[in-house]
């Protein structure tokens, strides 16, 4: 069970960590990564550790041109691929140009997202957050999984989620808002989705050799914060007035990318999948006399919960489902 599992195992690095601690060493040539907004933030740096390593690194973009530009700059063998997140038609073609250039993907990073937008609907009325945050990966996964499958040594899926799936669980009689939007409560859920996805992506993908593990990265200026504004931020006390960082335990971005390269390619996690992991550690479980945000709530890992998510999001977006 992953509650069980939901425990340290003595990971050589820290909140302290860097991407490039985490990478030192390690040769990934011949391999094939996939990093959603691989060209920004978190991204940027889980591209750059992964291209310096020896990867091919293919970034679906929906910026591409914006992100062709943000990687000019990086050494190694790097592909833009346009697709929003929010649009599914585009996330199927961009999975399509995949499938019919790639033999296998060894690694798929869920890294890009959004955070407390204003409420916005896309695609049939789905609230923003959860599309773009959850579902649209999930779909990405899906039309991806053969490539997945395919990966000679097995693959593994880092899917970004947040300290912040704290504030919430799935809120089943209304996951999109319809009767009152609230930005952070939308946020938190597409979080906690995050989180349930990877446990039964895990579940499912096993027997092929693909294992799925969530992430919270840590507390970062990124270009995530976009959405609000400049007094919000100060007011939240993670910068002060002149937009020096001064919130407590913050990363940096090198920092806040070192996680998710740990779960992707360290040897620790060997065998083991469907767990959520901080500061380049599996995390526990959340208590309440625990520091805020530290450790997973068991709802976000209950496997239950996970498979009634799965079946939710299949029938939202038409994806294939993956029977085991």
């Amino acid at each position: 069970m992953t509650h069980t599992e939901q425990q340290p195992i003595g990971s050589p690095f820290s909140a302290a960590s860097t991407a490039q601690d985490v990478t030192a060493g390690l040769g990934l040539s011949g391999r094939t990564a996939v990093v959603t907004g691989g060209y920004s933030g978190l991204g940027l740096e889980t591209t750059r550790a992964l291209t310096a390593a020896g990867a091919r690194v293919v970034v679906p973009a929906r910026r591409p041109d914006v992100a062709r530009a943000a990687l000019a700059g990086v050494p190694g063998d790097t592909e833009v691929v346009a697709m929003d997140l929010c649009d599914l038609g585009t996330v199927r073609e961009a999975a399509a140009h995949l499938r019919e250039t790639l033999t296998a993907i060894d690694l798929l990073f869920a890294t890009a997202g959004v955070m407390a937008t204003p409420e916005r609907r896309v695609g049939p009325g789905w609230e923003s957050q959860f599309a773009t945050n959850h579902l649209g990966h999930f779909a990405l996964a899906s039309e991806l999984y053969p490539l997945l499958a395919a990966a000679r040594d097995g693959a593994r899926v880092v899917v970004y989620s947040s300290g912040a799936h704290g504030i919430t669980d799935i809120r089943w009689h209304d996951p999109h808002f319809r009767t009152g939007y609230d930005k952070w409560q939308a946020y938190g859920q597409a979080k906690t989705a995050n989180v349930l996805f990877a446990v039964h992506l895990d579940a499912l993908g096993r027997g092929d050799g693909v294992r799925a593990f969530a992430l919270h990265p840590g507390s970062i200026i990124t270009g995530l914060q976009r959405e609000m504004t400049f007094q919000e931020q100060i007011d939240n006390g993670w910068v002060d007035e002149h937009g020096t960082v001064i919130g407590p335990g913050f990363k940096t971005p090198p920092q806040g990318a070192a996680t998710g390269l740990w779960g992707a390619t360290t040897p620790l996690l060997s065998g083991r999948g469907g767990l959520y992991l901080e500061d380049c550690e599996v995390a526990g479980l959340f208590a309440p006399e625990s520091p805020e945000g530290d450790g997973v709530r068991a709802y976000a890992v209950d496997p239950d919960a996970a498979a009634r998510l799965w079946d939710l999001s299949v029938a939202a977006t038409g994806a294939a489902p993956i029977v085991r």
